[in-house]
């Protein structure tokens, strides 16, 4: 494992000045001489420390531009092997201008230990000063002091006794930590998020009156200072969606004979706690306090004295604090002559975790520095979450007996950002969509609207078809307020149907010939059809209007009004029961609108009319290229499915705009789609990042939609430009979304949460079903008065940039061995696997005692081959956390869906619960026979006969003598020494197989 600077601390004395070089020599050997542990030397001979000689000071002239870097470089610079453990360097800048820096690795020193320097140095130095002889003559002595030394290590002796009560104590608390959600963290921060890595730091200062308030309110609250801010970055923790934070905190071993004594005298502990939203921050609080003094009762133990199976590593958390109270002035120590400062917080640019908050609490000031894993946030990320912290503080300081899901999060600007309304644009839905056919009609009678087969039909003919059946409509009493079941195949003759209800001012309802008939007798009872449109005869029939001549139609009836319901359309029946949305004409008019202007619809324009009535988004298609002067090419009954038939009509009739899910572009891109010139919209169902690559690269422009049937089909969009993020963009116009917690408050930027729409495509609600309605459609507490938004249980993540990323299903989050997994992200990664199509994830319960499995559905890509397990776990380890990998791979031919072509997860079949199922993937000869031989190896050592291959060694109570064992026996079977480091990084049977196999192939 390697550490890099992860474990250098730093701390620099800034001196302003007339400074006696003779006498800061002279104080650093005396102090090392009071502190031995810091001329130390690691012995090569074994595991402890050895004396050595006094590190020099070394003297170094610099410009002040330079200093910061420096100062970097040196912090971050390796200790030799055989070196001392600490380094003071001196930079001189100028006349009465230095800087002394001291380095040393946390063997030898810790936090506490830099108050220790500070005076131990300054009262040298005052000493020297004082007898400029002493000074001159021991100014370079480098030898170790000929008086007795103390001690190079003054840590208290663990006692058995100890030991078993801290084994006692964490038996029931300790649990690895997942990483945490924070606001801008990049997906594979979630691998080994404590592991050390190149870091950077943001920083803070709180003084003056926000300080004495800190001061003030900790007394009042009977905590400490380190507890109340330890419980405010734990409220924060949970405000950003952790309900049950873990940090790991530094806390003091220092015994009566430590104090005044530099050296290693900290232990690191996990903190774990369960912050109740409704509960008052005091309470939560206290509850804290009283768990970081259970923590100190077992300070002295090590935890991985304690845990067993614990695996070596730099923090014991992804997220970890640490808190030091100086009482240390520098100015008054060193006297009044220098005029010195003290930097307390240094950082040597190695993160040993996903990020550690370090605060320094001064009498008249609080200093912290997050220090974080570069790659894993967002360039401002830090900076943010730092904001918050003071933020949130600043609400506990005003009224510490806010509950904590109540206490402020994001300062006025940053709130006053995500609030603001850039989408208005108030001309957009001024008229409804029969108003815009006609218009059109009466614009271009002669040019074609639609195509159906080899019937090109125009706008007049289908204009006076659609009035000559709104006048039948309005005969059988069809008017405003009545609904009409559309019960015809996707032909022109459907089409008329739809248009003619809606110029009687009626609103339609798709009866899908494909959809079972048990569902559609259940829609025609619930909804409370006044017709039926369909072929044939009988009572609430009525048959579909024929295509004739245009002759002269008779004029069409007065416009609807744009409250008056549009469409109902049911959904999500596969699960539950199915419910009716109402959509009303405003809101079906801004959509084209506003779609109009995304997709660069104009006249002339080719559109495919691809997708089912009962998919709302075939009202894109089939309506927009008829209010803008296009037309629409309809896909003949039953080859909505055939790539081939798909792709020869966007060549036969040079289309300019298709719009599909991204199932169907697969499907297209198949069967060999290009189409430089043409605009693709897709939407539905998320977009991979591969899908998107392959699709933009055969297509002229890409456009990813997104939007709930509540809030009228689209809500918003991005365009996909090549090797660009796929997100879901911003929202269309007059649509305002927002990033919310449970409480409709906003979240900051990249930050998951809930996302709600509000705006002019918010439907009515659900046709008869007022409760629903209510707790879907909820009040919009930013819009105008009477404004509502719609939950949409979609997660998502709003961007510094505005854009929208999709971050899977507030219902499809799951838990495994306690760890937090989003079914959406494990997905998504095993969609950006090249040999599958598409993905899905679910969770099964655990049968006869069993743990619950993470189960993996791939359809493979067409025409490529079948993606095995290994593949498939090998790709996913580079992403996701362990706990995310799924136990069982199950291929499909396809992905069973809903009837409106999403997926449907209640019918993905149950994979194999055998224990012999994963078996046979890792028996027969090659790489199999690796993996089944290093199976038996496990199972042999572990004394574990059902021992599966993708468990973790350390949750099955693996330590280094088991390690070495299993070691030992692969080396004797065959050949080869697994690296020690490998078990750590790779702890299931596949990953030390891999191992092996490679390490093999080298060999040969």
């Amino acid at each position: 494992m390697r550490t890099g600077s992860a474990y250098h601390l730093s701390v620099a004395l800034h001196f302003r000045g007339p400074l006696d070089l003779a006498a800061l020599h002279t104080a650093w050997t005396g102090f090392v001489h009071d502190n031995p542990v810091l001329a130390a030397r690691v012995d090569p001979a074994g595991p402890c420390l050895v004396p050595g000689p006094v590190p020099s000071v070394r003297h170094h002239t610099c410009t002040s531009a330079d200093l910061e870097k420096l100062q970097e470089e040196e912090t971050a610079a390796p200790f030799a092997p055989d070196g001392a453990l600490a380094r003071p360097t001196l930079y001189t800048t100028g006349p009465g201008h230095h800087t002394l820096l001291l380095v040393a690795h946390h063997i030898v020193f810790d936090g506490e230990s830099k108050d220790v320097y500070v005076s131990g140095l300054a009262r040298h130095y005052r000493a020297a000063t004082q007898d400029p002889a002493t000074a001159t003559a021991t100014a370079t002595a480098t030898a170790p002091p000929d008086r007795p030394q103390t001690p190079l290590s003054s840590a208290p002796a663990l006692t058995g006794q100890a030991v078993d009560a801290a084994a006692r104590f964490w038996a029931g608390r300790w649990r690895e930590s997942s990483a945490p959600s924070l606001p801008g963290q990049a997906a594979h921060s979630l691998v080994d998020p404590v592991a050390p890595a190149p870091g950077n730091a943001a920083g803070f200062r709180l003084d003056g009156r926000r300080h004495a308030r800190l001061t003030a309110t900790a007394h009042a609250l009977g905590l400490t200072r380190f507890e109340l801010l330890t419980a405010a970055w734990h409220a924060l923790l949970l405000r950003y969606g952790n309900t049950e934070p873990a940090t790991a905190v530094e806390l003091s071993t220092r015994g009566q004979a430590a104090p005044g004594r530099a050296g290693l005298h900290v232990n690191e502990l996990p903190l774990f706690t369960h912050p109740r939203p409704h509960v008052p921050f005091q309470e939560f609080a206290h509850e804290v306090r009283e768990e970081l003094r259970a923590l100190y009762a077992h300070r002295p133990v090590p935890l991985s004295r304690a845990v067993r199976g614990l695996t070596p590593r730099t923090a014991l958390c992804p997220l970890s604090l640490s808190y030091r109270r100086r009482t240390t002035s520098a100015q008054a120590v060193f006297g009044d002559a220098l005029d010195v400062r003290t930097e307390w917080i240094g950082f040597a640019r190695t993160a040993r975790n996903l990020a550690h908050l370090q605060l320094v609490d001064s009498p008249d000031a609080l200093e912290g520095s997050l220090q974080y894993r570069t790659a894993a946030f967002a360039p401002e990320a830090p900076a943010r979450i730092l904001t918050h912290f003071l933020t949130l503080l600043d609400g506990v300081l005003d009224a510490p007996d806010t509950p904590v899901a109540g206490l402020p999060l994001l300062p006025p600007q940053e709130l006053a950002l995500l609030l603001t309304d850039t989408t208005s644009a108030p001309g957009n839905a001024g008229i409804s969509l029969p108003a815009l056919f006609a218009a059109q009609a009466a614009a271009t009678p002669d040019a074609v609207a639609v195509v159906d087969g080899d019937d090109e039909i125009s706008y007049a003919r289908l204009d006076a078809a659609v009035r000559r059946f709104a006048h039948r409509l309005r005969e059988r009493g069809a008017g405003p307020g009545s609904l009409i079941g559309i019960a015809l195949p996707r032909s022109a003759a459907q089409l008329v149907a739809v248009l003619g209800v809606l110029t009687a001012g009626a609103a339609y309802l798709p009866l899908d010939p494909d959809h079972p008939e048990e569902r559609l007798a259940f829609i025609r009872a619930d909804s409370g059809l006044t017709l039926q449109v369909s072929e044939g005869s009988g009572p609430g029939v009525l048959a579909p209007e024929p295509l004739g001549e245009p002759g002269t139609p008779p004029p069409a009836p007065a416009p609807p009004a744009l409250e008056d319901p549009a469409y109902v359309l049911y959904t999500s029946g596969s699960t539950g029961t199915p419910k009716g949305v109402e959509v009303p004409h405003g809101a079906l008019a801004n959509l084209l609108a506003t779609m109009g202007e995304t997709a660069g619809a104009r006249p002339g324009d080719r559109w495919l009319g691809l997708t089912s009535l009962s998919f709302d988004i075939s009202t894109v298609e089939l309506f927009l290229p008829l209010v803008t002067g296009g037309r629409v090419v309809l896909v003949p009954e039953g080859r909505h499915r055939d790539g081939d038939a798909l792709t020869g009509l966007v060549e036969r009739h040079a289309l300019t705009h298709v719009q599909a899910t991204p199932s169907g572009w697969r499907l297209m891109l198949a069967a060999g789609l290009h189409a430089p010139g043409l605009v693709a919209l897709t939407g539905g169902e998320a977009l991979p990042a591969p899908l998107a690559a392959t699709l933009r690269r055969a297509v002229g422009r890409l456009v990813n939609v997104y939007g709930p049937t509540e809030t009228t089909v689209w809500s918003t969009s991005a365009d996909i430009e090549a090797d660009g993020p796929v997100t879901i963009g911003g929202p269309l116009a007059n649509t305002r979304t927002y990033v919310l917690d449970e409480r409709l408050r906003p979240l900051p930027y990249a930050t998951t949460g809930e996302l709600y729409i509000g705006g002019s495509g918010v439907a009515h609600g659900y046709r008869g079903r007022a409760g629903l309605t209510a707790s879907r459609f909820v009040p919009d507490p930013f819009g105008p008065p009477g404004s509502r938004l719609y939950r949409t249980g979609d997660l998502v993540r709003l961007r510094t940039d505005g854009r929208l990323e999709f971050a899977g299903r507030s219902d499809t989050q799951v838990k495994i061995r306690g760890h937090r997994i989003e079914l959406g992200e494990v997905e998504t990664a095993l969609c950006g696997h090249p040999e599958v199509a598409q993905a899905s994830a679910v969770l099964r319960d655990g049968a006869d005692g069993e743990q619950d499995r993470l189960v993996a559905y791939v359809v493979p890509a067409p025409a490529g081959p079948v993606p095995s397990p290994d593949a498939l776990r090998a790709h996913l380890a580079r992403n996701l956390p362990a706990a995310a990998l799924p136990a069982v791979y199950v291929v499909l031919d396809a992905l069973p869906l809903t009837p409106n072509g999403k997926i449907d997860r209640a019918r993905l079949p149950e994979p194999p619960r055998s224990r012999d199922t994963a078996d046979e993937r890792v028996t027969g000869g090659g790489e199999r026979g690796i993996v089944a031989a290093v199976l038996a190896i496990w199972r042999h050592v572990l004394d574990l006969d059902d021992l599966g291959p993708d468990e973790d060694l350390f949750d099955l109570g693996g330590h280094s003598l088991t390690i070495t064992a299993i070691a030992g026996r692969i080396r004797k079977e065959f050949g080869v020494s697994v690296p020690f480091d490998a078990f750590f990084d790779s702890p299931t049977v596949h990953g030390v197989a891999s191992c092996v196999t490679d390490l093999m192939e080298e060999n040969r």
